[in-house]
């Protein structure tokens, strides 16, 4: 046999392409050329594999190799295909059977000495194949754990180009082995940051228990040393642990950056992403050159996002946020492909009062620095945060005080966890599971309130203190805290506060 075809995956994005790999033997002068616009990582993929192959035992074919990989169209980069090129070489001379390669995917790098070594991206590019109708996979024994988070498939991990071989051949070899690549033991659970742990910040812990219940964006005003940073870091530790679904989401997202930690391939906590306000607007959108990579609003997908010091990011960085706030995805064109990456995060923003951020009359700034200050913050950001809150510096009988008023994150998290149950319930015929996620229109229209609830959002709307899109932000706010209340729609109290809390006392 002169021609054999295996087949791999490429990614753009978190999205798999299968792609069919074809190789043909030819005479002439020794060569390989390799076809279908590979990468530099794939193009150095030739002498990685005649090497991995000399070094396994097998033989190199004499004469010019053709490799394509189709659909030649199709941008393919990494390295995963080391294993799938492989394969086809070795079947093209006949070494090893066709008859497995037919409908299984193979996936992953191969060293010079024939190790199987594992690659990113595994998980999203299992389930691309397995929605378009493949169910035989091979990959490195350092992907095994995440390749099997994948059901009704059938998973072969290989920990060099030899197990692949005998594999093939239908030859018995050890799949699972103690090694290296062994999950390794784990250190018992640290118990981690708790809610209880901010003192003297009760309206803050509120808004955070409120975030938590409804999925709101929040921003927070304080001056250095009033528990903003300890706020946000605790947000997490109150939110509800993703379901299986958002939990695959969050893995392939994961997976595809690299940021899978070790014996622990699923994510399923919600994440918590903080970049430094030195990060360019690739970094936290998502991009690069050629194959655009996921930003920090997709590696917080499904969790949170934490703005420290909002005002020193640029402001183009800031407002590159307000898509992925009402889209939840972002979606990076290129010349040659669009890719899109999800990007349903909660927001928290954190600032201090002005650039010197020294408390009360020590301040030194002039009015002037504080507007140049805060205007990096556009007014259709702050418009798409639900919840504002200035917290201010704590005296040491408000910390003595609040020792026994504290609830830690486990008893806050329960309310939370009612709050989004009565939510789920009324939301039970939408595509929606948050109140923060509800269209406006929707939202008026299919849970209107009284009247009465409304009159504080219609004054202040007359009087200019809050826009359109800020009265149904306010009225997402109100059915959560009537959700944590236990009320069947919010009154006029409800709309009140959250009215309050949309507008902020420094805003």
């Amino acid at each position: 046999m002169t021609l054999a075809r295996a087949h791999c995956i490429t990614l753009l994005g978190v999205q798999g392409h299968i792609v069919e790999v074809e190789v043909h033997l030819g005479g002439g002068d020794p060569g390989v050329t390799l076809v279908g616009l590979p990468d530099a990582a794939l193009r150095e993929a030739r002498d990685r594999i005649r090497a991995a192959v000399a070094n396994s035992g097998e033989e190199w074919p004499s004469g010019q190799i053709t490799i394509s990989l189709s659909p030649a169209s199709l941008p393919k980069a990494g390295s995963l295909f080391d294993l799938a090129i492989a394969a086809a070489v070795l079947c093209a001379t006949g070494a090893v059977p066709p008859d497995r390669l037919a409908g299984t995917v193979l996936i992953g790098e191969l060293g010079l000495d024939g190790r199987a070594r594992p690659v990113l991206g595994v998980l999203p590019a299992m389930v691309s194949a397995t929605e378009q109708g493949y169910r035989g996979f091979v990959v490195a024994r350092g992907n095994a754990a995440e390749a099997r988070l994948v059901p009704d498939v059938e998973v072969t991990a290989v920990g060099s180009l030899m197990d692949l071989c005998q594999w093939l051949r239908g030859e018995f070899f050890l799949e699972e082995a103690a090694g290296p690549e062994a999950p390794c033991a784990r250190e018992p659970d640290d118990p981690g940051p708790d809610l209880a742990d901010v003192l003297g910040q009760p309206v803050a812990r509120r808004a955070v228990e409120v975030a938590a219940a409804g999925g709101h964006n929040l921003m927070m005003l304080g001056s250095p040393g009033t528990g903003k940073s300890l706020l946000a870091e605790r947000l997490p530790t109150v939110l509800p642990g993703l379901r299986p679904s958002e939990a695959l989401e969050a893995t392939a997202i994961h997976s595809v950056a690299g940021m899978l930690p070790r014996g622990s391939p699923l994510v399923t906590r919600p994440p918590f992403a903080a970049p430094h306000h030195t990060s360019s607007r690739a970094s936290i959108i998502g991009g690069g050159s050629g194959h655009p990579g996921p930003g920090w609003v997709s590696k917080a997908h499904r969790g949170v996002l934490f703005v420290d010091e909002a005002p020193q990011f640029g402001r183009g960085v800031l407002d590159s946020l307000r898509e992925p706030l009402e889209r939840g995805e972002v979606v990076l064109a290129r010349a040659s492909s669009t890719v899109t990456f999800p990007a349903r995060f909660q927001l928290v923003m954190a600032a201090n009062p002005c650039p010197c951020a020294r408390p009360g009359s020590m301040c030194t700034c002039p009015p002037g620095e504080r507007r140049r200050y805060f205007s990096r913050l556009s007014g259709p950001l702050l418009d798409r945060i639900d919840l504002k809150v200035d917290l201010q510096p704590v005296t040491r009988a408000e910390l003595l005080a609040d020792r026994a008023f504290a609830e830690s994150s486990a008893v806050v998290a329960a309310r939370v966890e009612r709050a989004r149950a009565r939510a789920l319930a009324r939301l039970a015929h939408t595509p929606w599971t948050t109140n923060a996620a509800i269209p406006g229109a929707r939202l008026r229209r299919d849970f209107p309130v009284e009247p009465a609830a409304l009159r504080v959002l219609g004054r202040a709307m007359d009087a200019g203190q809050i826009s359109a899109r800020g009265v149904d932000r306010a009225l997402r706010v109100a059915w959560t805290l009537a959700d944590l209340a236990e009320r069947d729609r919010p009154g006029e109290e409800e709309t009140a506060y959250a009215f309050a809390l949309w507008t902020g006392r420094a805003w």
